[in-house]
């Protein structure tokens, strides 16, 4: 499976409108309005890249409102996330604090991040990504306070991390 992850900025005010359009594209699998300094994310699957790059290009970029993307592409890795154990916790709605974090990396470290984050517990799914930024994961908890520690003092210390950025998912925006 192919995937990538889209970092949106758009018009002042239209996150609910163009994550609603978002929702209905296909290939399209997950949404979020961020805080940071992109607005939106969405992840896109499917069984090819071709596919990927044309949602991206022919529908995505063209979407009213929209000014600016920056596509990440999953590379071809090792599953280290394994979905039905890293989603429990979700599935029972105890996760309701959400975060991406896009990750810079000293070169050639990539797959050690990877391996580190998947010892991390509120790390639900990560990939090493081509694009602007090295690595990107997910992180679900309970409160912010974990997330923020999660952050600070599991993720910015790991090794080979460079840098780091957070997007706050913002849950009232999806609905």
């Amino acid at each position: 499976m192919t995937k990538a992850y889209v970092l949106i900025n758009c018009d002042l005010g239209s996150e609910k409108s163009v994550i609603s359009s978002l929702k209905t594209v296909d290939n399209v699998t997950e949404v979020h309005g961020t805080l940071g300094l992109y607005d939106i994310i969405a992840k896109i699957e499917s069984d090819s890249e071709e596919k990927i790059q044309k949602t991206v290009t022919n529908v995505i970029r063209k979407m009213p409102k929209i000014h600016s993307t920056v596509t990440l592409t999953r590379s071809e890795s090792e599953e280290l996330f394994r979905t039905s154990e890293k989603l429990i916790g979700s599935m029972l709605g105890k996760n309701n604090v959400q975060a991406y974090v896009v990750i810079h990396s000293d070169k050639g470290e990539e797959y050690n991040i990877l391996k580190n984050l998947s010892h991390i517990p509120e790390v639900k799914e990560a990939d090493v990504v081509f694009g602007y930024y090295d690595i990107i994961c997910k992180i679900e908890t309970s409160e912010y306070k974990t997330l923020e520690n999660i952050i600070t003092k599991a993720i910015r210390k790991l090794p080979h991390v460079r840098t780091t950025m957070t997007l706050n998912v913002i849950i009232e925006q999806e609905s």
